[in-house]
């Protein structure tokens, strides 16, 4: 796993907490700055790489993004698109 691949992965999984939180957090997070944070490190991805992550994070399909950088390719449901 590259630099990039695992700040992803971080910010996914703060993403995902920040989500769960959302039903019993006083004031609600703002989760803003972490999808422009996921979109920045998207765009940092070397353009030879691989081409599913890149395309869960163009599609904003992060949950998949998660699996696939944890190694859980096989727990990745398929998508209307095919993939």
């Amino acid at each position: 796993m590259t630099k990039v691949e695992a700040e992803i992965l971080t910010t996914l999984r703060e993403l995902e907490a920040g989500a769960r939180s959302m039903l019993t957090a006083n004031p609600k997070p703002d989760l803003r700055p972490l999808f422009a944070h996921l979109d920045e490190l998207a765009a940092q991805l070397p353009a030879d790489g691989d081409s599913e992550l890149r395309h869960f994070l163009q599609r904003k399909s992060y949950e998949k993004a998660r699996q696939w950088l944890e190694g859980r390719s096989h727990d990745i449901a398929r998508g209307q698109c095919g993939r």
